[in-house]
């Protein structure tokens, strides 16, 4: 099926979850990521049973502090 990580089209097994296509796209620092399917952010504990659909949006976000 066909999804889109991070503004490119990708390939993927059916029925995918978050923490799959974690492990697959390589992310750094997995443990710091958010996620988000279709500007909606997926809770941490559901990422190994959310799976993905056809045509979905996924993007890995990193919140970083920062200043004095």
């Amino acid at each position: 099926m066909k999804i889109t990580v991070a503004g490119e089209s990708k390939e993927v097994k059916d029925g995918i979850t978050i923490q799959e296509l974690i492990e697959q796209e390589n992310v750094e620092t997995p443990q710091y990521v958010t996620v988000s399917v279709n500007d909606a952010f997926v809770q941490r504990d559901t990422f190994g049973t959310a799976a993905l659909k056809e045509g979905d949006v996924v993007e890995f976000l990193y919140f970083m502090g920062g200043g004095r």
